[in-house]
């Protein structure tokens, strides 16, 4: 019998990037009001930096100069497989105050939301840690028969 610490293998930190690099949805999970909140967004990379645009309101407010986490997965319904990338990092807005330079890359990353309305605020997530898991296909737990899922 295979344990379930066989079936995860851990993603070294470029590959984590690289990863994010390859997708646009993620969520943001954030303390607000003293309760945890997660928000589904699309998003860009500028290098390793996460950069989101959204409107103003409630996800900026909630996020803004916060320690938040990032998370970005891919699953395998079919083979049972899959992977996740978590990033903890600080998030903060993107405004005039902000050197020209950095308001002009984190435009570039190209970012456009896919929910309606007016979206010119800009987010930027700067990473302190990554970590990613990989779910390997292994053999399935005893008792559960994996001709259901093929």
């Amino acid at each position: 019998m295979t344990s379930a610490a066989d079936l995860l293998e851990t993603i070294p930190a470029e590959e984590c990037y690289a990863l994010l690099a390859d997708h646009e949805v993620g969520r943001i999970g954030v303390i607000a009001e003293h309760h945890p909140l997660i928000i589904p967004v699309n998003y860009g990379m500028d290098g390793r930096t996460i950069v989101i645009r959204t409107h103003p309101g409630s996800t900026l407010s909630a996020v803004e100069h916060a320690n938040v986490t990032f998370e970005v997965d891919d699953i395998d319904r079919r083979t049972r497989t899959g992977w996740n990338v978590l990033v903890r990092g600080l998030a903060e807005e993107v405004g005039p105050r902000h050197r020209a330079g950095l308001v002009r890359r984190t435009h570039a990353a190209g970012v456009e939301p896919w929910a309606p309305g007016g979206h010119g605020s800009w987010l930027r997530i700067i990473p302190q840690s990554v970590s990613g898991r990989r779910i390997v296909r292994g053999q399935l737990p005893w008792g559960v028969d994996d001709r259901a899922y093929l």
